[in-house]
């Protein structure tokens, strides 16, 4: 507009909403959603407009209220921790337990960190949370000690709250008012999959607060896309393997290589290692197997109450198939591959016929680990000439079996594979059994130090 000889511009901003919507609303609430949009169009630079975004706004009404809820749970002392024992399976030795915190909501019940902590790591009330979880861990070890039970504890650290400039200097505070406790009853869990933004940072604050004598293990590790560079720039002192890979180790030898991949380069780098989840005897027994002690998971213990855990300790004892187990020497790992393979494939084949689905392929006898294990074993003196032809000729006809199976279920004659299936079942148990016979005497072959 000219007036007066000078040029007058004027630019609207518009916000638009829509009615109706998914809920029920009122025309006040319809004017607000409208006024938000137009401001927010100012915002972004003017003279535009802006659809107001209702799912957006519930997503952050409803961050605003969990927030909110979360730091009412705080004042109401509300959330709780959990303890959950690492021990040694080898020597059953009590390494430490792991401080796991709950919500114990008033109409929810107990609520696993899942179900809030992922709504809030990106907000301050992360790092309040995790003082509190730090605090109260130092409180229950200074109680522990008063009953002569004396325990490491660690607890997991986020992201946010390691990579403060104060982070350190809030550690010290807190162990400052537990005298009494050595600094290294304390140990820090880093998620290997945290977003980590300022390595340099981070490794910083790992090695002072290693200087107080705290210790740091790198959690879930494995998981990330980042394992090897945080594992040699972050100077943690333990690498605790994800659940995801110890959960069917006994059934995919991908999970398994990658699990003996992890644990050898624990020990290449010093480090101790930790299988977290483990849940059953036979997955404790393969980890000795393989080199790995230290465990944690329900075939331990549960998570429990912190009063729960001087009478557990006095009560836990290994299970007797992990006594005496000692690490298999590199070169009969093969052993162990192949009761993998073999379990996997009689599974396979086992759902396949029972419950629809593709049939595995079946391997040649020249392309599994056991194959090549016996042709290293062509001029041992460990073992007779007879246990390995008989544990080869079983394995053939396994296979032998295995290919019938598959051949029939191919040509649609699944009766017929259903009728074979007993009898490869008992070859495959029979072939499964040899081979821990022979694991056994492998493992007491002399020569080979036990594993940290």
């Amino acid at each position: 507009v000219k007036i007066a000889g000078r040029l007058h511009q004027i630019s609207a901003s518009i916000g638009v909403t829509f009615y109706p919507q998914p809920q029920e609303i009122g025309a006040d609430q319809l004017m607000r959603q409208a006024d938000q949009a137009m401001y927010l169009a100012k915002q972004s630079g003017k003279n535009r407009y802006h659809l107001f975004d209702a799912a957006q706004d519930r997503s952050v009404r409803e961050h605003y209220e969990t927030v909110s809820r979360i730091r009412l749970a705080m004042a109401r002392q509300e959330f709780v921790l959990r303890y959950q024992p690492k021990v040694n399976m080898r020597t059953g030795a009590i390494v430490g337990a792991e401080a796991l915190i709950r919500w114990q909501h008033p109409e929810r019940g107990l609520l696993l960190p899942a179900s809030f902590l992922p709504l809030i790591e990106d907000h301050p009330i992360i790092v309040e949370l995790g003082e509190w979880v730090i605090q109260t861990a130092l409180n229950q070890i200074a109680s522990w000690r008063t009953e002569g039970l004396a325990m490491r504890v660690s607890v997991n650290v986020g992201s946010r709250q390691l990579q403060r400039p104060d982070f350190v200097l809030r550690v010290r505070s807190l162990l400052a008012a537990y005298p009494q406790l050595e600094p290294g009853s304390l140990m820090f869990e880093v998620l290997e999959t945290s977003a980590l933004e300022d390595l340099g940072r981070v490794s910083h604050a790992i090695d002072e607060c290693q200087k107080l004598g705290l210790w740091f293990a790198m959690d879930d590790f494995g998981t990330g896309y980042s394992s090897l560079t945080y594992l040699k720039r972050l100077p943690v002192n333990e690498l605790k393997i994800d659940r995801s890979f110890v959960h069917n180790m006994l059934n995919d030898t991908d999970d398994l290589s990658i699990l003996n991949g992890v644990i050898g380069l624990a020990h290449a780098f010093d480090r101790q290692v930790t299988a977290e989840g483990v849940e059953t005897v036979a997955q404790g027994r393969l980890l000795l197997e393989i080199g790995c002690e230290l465990a944690q998971g329900f075939a331990v213990a549960h998570p429990m109450p912190a009063q729960e855990m001087p009478d557990w300790c006095q009560r836990w004892h290994p299970d007797p198939a992990w006594l005496g187990v000692v690490p298999m020497h590199p070169e009969d790992l093969p052993l162990v591959f192949a009761s993998v393979e073999q379990r996997a494939l009689a599974r396979a084949i086992s759902e396949c016929l029972h419950n629809g689905g593709a049939m595995p392929a079946v391997s040649t006898h020249s392309d599994g680990a056991l194959e090549k294990w016996l042709l290293s074993q062509a001029h041992s003196e460990l073992f007779g000439s007879d246990d390995l032809k008989a544990l080869d000729a079983g394995y053939r006809r396994v296979l032998d079996c295995a290919t019938t199976l598959h051949q029939l279920h191919h040509q649609g004659q699944e009766q017929e594979a259903l009728a074979l299936l007993p009898q490869f079942t008992r070859l495959s148990d029979a072939m499964l059994g040899d081979l821990n016979a022979l694991a056994v005497a492998a493992a007491r072959k002399p020569g080979l130090a036990l594993t940290a």
